[in-house]
C-alpha cells in the first residue's frame, strides 16, 4: 500500500513567516537605533524633534526601514555566528557532503519539511535579537547617563543587568535550536540499517581419497 501524500505547506504561509521574522528583528534593531539617536542628540533636542517622530509618514518610513535593518541584521548574525554554527554541525555531518545529502533527502517528507521551517523561524529570531538585545543596552545605559533621572546608578546595573540576560538568553536559545535541529535532521535522513545476513560456517575441505 503506498503512502498517502501530505500536503505541502503554501508558499505563501512560508513567505509570510519569513516577513514576520525578519520584521520582529527590525524593529527590535530599529528601536535600539532610535534610543541611542535620542541619548546622543539629548533632551533639549529630543523635545524639539518629537514632533516630526509622530506622523504617519514618520511611521511608514520607520516600517520599511525595520524590514530593511531585519535583512541586515540576520544576515550580519549569522555571519557572527558562523563558527559555531559549523562547529555544531560537524557533531551531526562530519563532512559538508554528508549534510547537503540530507537536505536533498528531507524535501521528499513535507511534514518534516514544515517542523524545520517552524525551527529556522525560531532560530531567526534568537540569532537577531542576540544582536538587538546589545545594542538596546548600551543605547539603555546612555540614554539614562545623558538625561536628569533619579537613581541613575540603580537604572544603569539594572538595565545592564537585564541586558546581558537578555542576549544569553537568546544566544543559548539558538544554540539550543541550533544543535537539536542538526541533531533531529541526521537522525531523521539517515539511512535504513541494512539488514545482517547470518554467517555460514565454512564449507568442509574436501577429503581425498
Amino acid at each position: 500500500m503506498t503512502r498517502p501524500q501530505q500536503p505541502e505547506p503554501s508558499a505563501v504561509v512560508a513567505a509570510t513567516a519569513m516577513f514576520v521574522e525578519v520584521l520582529v528583528v527590525g524593529i527590535g534593531f530599529l528601536t535600539g537605533l532610535g534610543v541611542l539617536a535620542v541619548a546622543v542628540a539629548g533632551p533639549d533636542n529630543t523635545r524639539r524633534l518629537a514632533p516630526v517622530a509622530d506622523t504617519s509618514l514618520a511611521a511608514s518610513a520607520a516600517l520599511a526601514a525595520a524590514y530593511a535593518l531585519g535583512i541586515l541584521v540576520d544576515r550580519a548574525a549569522d555571519t557572527a555566528l558562523t563558527t559555531v554554527r559549523r562547529r555544531l554541525r560537524a557533531r551531526s555531518f562530519p563532512a559538508p557532503a554528508d549534510y547537503a545529502q540530507a537536505q536533498l533527502k528531507l524535501a521528499d517528507f513535507p511534514s518534516l519539511t514544515a517542523r524545520v521551517d517552524y525551527a529556522r523561524s525560531r532560530l531567526r529570531v534568537c540569532r537577531g535579537w542576540v544582536l538587538n538585545s546589545i545594542l538596546l543596552t548600551l543605547a539603555t545605559d546612555l540614554a539614562l547617563w545623558r538625561f536628569p533621572v533619579e537613581h541613575r546608578s540603580l537604572l544603569l546595573a539594572t538595565t545592564t543587568a537585564l541586558g546581558v540576560l537578555a542576549s544569553a538568553g537568546f544566544y543559548l536559545s539558538w544554540h539550543t535550536i541550533t544543535a537539536t535541529g542538526y541533531r533531529k535532521l541526521a537522525a531523521q535522513t539517515a539511512p535504513a540499517a541494512a539488514p545482517t545476513v547470518p554467517s555460514q560456517p565454512p564449507a568442509p575441505a574436501p577429503q581425498t581419497p
